[in-house]
């Protein structure tokens, strides 16, 4: 039983309901297990039901869906994939869940651009496979087969940010319907622009508070010509992270570096069936010319020869490049199957680079005496790392451990200049680090709130903290 499957559905919401019914006929469903499937995403927080889910087919029909929502005073809860991890699709005040992965089509590339348009419910995987015969690809890569509607509304990024950034220097330009069910489109496709306010920017990272994002139009880039891929183990975390702070401060142009302890590296040989060495270890990946690669291999090579580095493990080829980073994807579950039946409370920070090795020293220590294991991993080449609590939710006094580590990690953050989230977004998991990391800020952020969402119908209750 979801937490709202008890609540009472108010009558204007009943109302809503016969008439989205009406709009969209099967495509409106009550159904229980229907409702608490869109309920919640992959994170730790408690399932909480919308009244109905509503699957959209195209921006006008996601219009009307809106527009019958706004008369009432109905929220509304965007649904891509449901792959977010803290707590972005619950419905905290029931309401209708727009389910818009069904809108996944890709709509045009313009390669000779470098550019595509796709519908919200286009999955990463699926747009690459597309644009393989193009000779470009999209980088942005959070891990999970994410929709490209659900990355842009969290701003996401991944394991190539540290190349090609992140979804907010790679979405060019989208199409939204605001809360009152008006189409706006944010900007055009020219590749600069200084006319008005960067509205762009503003719906990125949003969350579903501000509108539902329909279209979205991307930056690609070609395939580059060689793509080496290498697993090299340290003695130490401290030598893994001194040979990143100095490959991303040498400028070489590296695609991937991603640092995983050993308590990460065991529990994903255990997993993936691999047998690396139980250390600190860096996967890495560099994109480039046949030259441009050698050369920004030996240069990481020497550096770290300089802390500690074990052998390097390469490999060129495709399958096994796959392989490689399919593993470090799967770091979610390999931490899950350190205890079985048990969750993980995964939770992320991000500092500047000359604090890292500070914070993740730090945070270190905080868990060498913690009951639960909780493995470390980053994207540590911009200085974002993750942890993964694994813990029992119905046992109190892990998640009262949890929720200590977790303060203790953000705070850190916090007064290194960093942020609560690198790139897993706030929902409900973070909100109340908010006003500690923007102050009087918020106040803005709530003022555009209110001027786009003046009756709060937006996934209401996530990211900005309840007012006191």
């Amino acid at each position: 039983m979801s937490m709202t499957a008890s609540r009472a559905t108010s009558r204007a919401t009943l109302g809503v309901i016969d008439e989205l019914r009406i709009l969209l006929g099967d495509r409106l469903s009550t159904a229980d297990a229907v409702r608490d499937a869109h309920g919640h995403d992959e994170s730790w927080h408690p399932t909480e039901a919308p009244d109905a889910v509503a699957f959209a087919q195209s921006t006008e029909e996601v219009a009307a869906i809106v527009r019958i929502c706004h008369a009432a005073g109905t929220p509304i809860i965007p649904y891509g994939a449901g792959t977010s991890v803290e707590g972005h699709i619950q419905a905290a005040h029931g309401g209708i869940c727009v389910d818009v992965g069904g809108m996944n089509e890709i709509l045009a590339v313009h390669a000779e651009d470098l550019d595509c348009t796709v519908q919200p419910g286009v999955r990463r995987k699926q747009l690459n496979d597309y644009l393989r015969d193009t000779g470009l690809f999209f980088p942005v890569d959070p891990g999970a087969d994410a929709s490209i509607g659900g990355m842009t509304g969290t701003r996401a990024s991944g394991t190539n940010a540290v190349r090609y950034g992140t979804m907010r220097e790679n979405v060019m330009s989208l199409t939204v319907v605001l809360p009152n069910g008006e189409i706006i489109r944010t900007a055009r496709r020219a590749r600069k622009s200084s006319a008005g306010y960067d509205l762009t920017r503003l719906f990125v990272g949003s969350e579903g508070t501000l509108g539902i994002i329909t279209e979205i139009t991307l930056r690609l880039y070609g395939i580059p010509e060689n793509i080496s891929a290498a697993v090299v183990p340290f003695d130490t975390l401290e030598g893994a992270i001194d040979t990143t702070i100095c490959t991303i401060q040498s400028g070489i142009p590296i695609a991937r570096i991603e640092l995983l302890d050993d308590v990460q590296m065991d529990a994903v040989n255990r997993y993936s069936k691999l047998d690396y060495p139980v250390k600190p270890t860096l996967f890495l990946e560099f994109h480039g010319t046949d030259a441009g690669v050698a050369e920004q291999i030996a240069m990481v090579q020497a550096l770290g020869a300089d802390f500690g580095a074990g052998a390097f493990q390469w490999s060129d080829q495709l399958e096994d490049r796959n392989r490689l980073w399919q593993a470090r994807h799967d770091v979610a579950y390999a931490c899950k199957a350190l205890r079985p039946g048990c969750e993980i409370w995964a939770t992320d920070v991000c500092v500047p680079l000359s604090r890292l090795a500070e914070c993740i020293a730090e945070t270190r220590k905080d868990l060498e005496g913690a009951s639960i294991p909780a493995p470390l991993c980053g994207h540590v080449g911009d200085g974002n790392f993750h942890l993964a609590f694994v813990l029992d939710p119905n046992v109190p006094a892990e998640m009262r451990e949890a929720e200590d580590l977790n303060e203790r990690l953000v705070n850190r953050a916090l007064a290194m200049d960093g942020t609560c989230t690198g790139e897993h977004g706030v929902g409900l998991g973070k909100q109340k680090y908010m006003r500690a990391e923007h102050g009087d800020a918020i106040e803005v952020m709530r003022a555009i709130k209110a001027a786009i969402d003046p009756d709060n119908i937006m996934n209401p209750g996530k990211m900005l903290p309840p007012q006191n």
